[in-house]
């Protein structure tokens, strides 16, 4: 039953993360072909934006080390986004060399994940982008930024929020259309996330540029997306099938379902383009290759019986 609430957008865009935000940290190493037909999946379930790998160095994340060989193998509607994920300039020039018209940079809000995910201080990490954001400006490539544990940090507790503002602003200013706050660990609850937002539009980052990325360690992602919509954001990211987490980060569990995510939006009358039953069948298709059930829980809702 659809029963719309007031204070809810009428449309939202989800930015599917499941290519790369999700496979990075599985332990099945999927083949390009099999990454290959997940994206087309996804796109024919109505998803218009898949992130869909990453030109991270392979020793860190070896499951995306055939970056190159999918993003040649893979057509490439232009009616869909198929951004990929750049830690610096080496990044932004494979991507250049692979035709990617849209990136994303993923910075920190605190030092010590600053230091584990880019071996970096926050400063230098945040001096380390400004060439990149700068360079794929000029190429004419849509960027986006995430800051991650911008609500909570397993080693530093509690973010204050003015500090989580601050990165984010500056990270901002170089140009980035989008910014993605990201619950890495998923420790934020929606006062938190309200509180977050109003201070993001305070500081000049209007919600029209803000996306959330909620994990569901403590089962909040879905209210914590709630909170969002109400604060006004449109663009939420999620996983097909919950897959996925963070690699630097062991108390991260899955992202936000993106199945559970629709469902949700459906309920409330809220247009997302995706079909439900779609995605439901491409969560158990990529299930299968990774050798064990998809979190999600309508996916397991709406998935036969044994």
């Amino acid at each position: 039953m659809r029963v719309p609430l007031d204070g809810l957008p009428e449309k939202v865009t989800i930015y599917e993360v499941g290519p790369r935000d999700g496979l990075q940290n599985e332990d099945a190493i999927v083949p390009v072909a099999d990454k290959a037909e997940f994206i087309v999946r996804l796109a024919d379930a109505g998803l218009r934006t898949i992130e869909t790998t990453s030109f991270v160095h392979p020793k860190w994340i070896p499951q995306l080390a055939d970056a190159a060989e999918l993003l040649g193998v893979l057509t490439r509607d232009p009616a869909i986004s198929h951004p990929v994920l750049v830690p610096n300039e080496k990044g932004l020039d494979r991507a250049l060399a692979n035709g990617v018209k849209q990136i994303a940079i993923f910075g920190s809000a605190t030092e010590s994940f600053a230091r584990r995910n880019l071996n970096r201080t926050v400063e230098e990490s945040l001096a380390m982008f400004e060439p990149v954001v700068e360079r794929a400006l000029a190429e004419g490539l849509w960027v986006r930024a995430y800051v991650s544990m911008a609500c909570g940090d397993p080693w530093e507790g509690d973010v204050p929020i003015d500090q989580v503002v601050s990165v984010a602003k500056r990270i901002m200013d170089m140009g980035c259309s989008q910014l993605s706050l990201g619950d890495t660990i998923g420790v934020g609850t929606p006062g938190q996330v309200t509180a977050l937002i109003e201070s993001c539009a305070a500081a000049g980052i209007g919600v029209d540029r803000l996306a959330v990325h909620f994990h569901d360690t403590y089962g909040q992602a879905l209210s914590n997306t709630l909170a969002a919509l109400r604060a006004g954001v449109t663009t939420v990211d999620a996983s097909t099938g919950g897959i996925g987490g963070c690699p630097y980060a062991e108390s991260a569990t899955g992202n936000l379902a993106t199945e559970d995510l629709v469902w949700m939006l459906n309920g409330l009358g809220i247009e997302t383009g995706v079909d439900l039953d779609k995605l439901v069948s491409t969560s158990r298709w990529m299930a299968e290759r990774l050798g064990r059930p998809s979190p999600s829980r309508v996916v397991q809702a709406l998935s036969p019986k044994e």
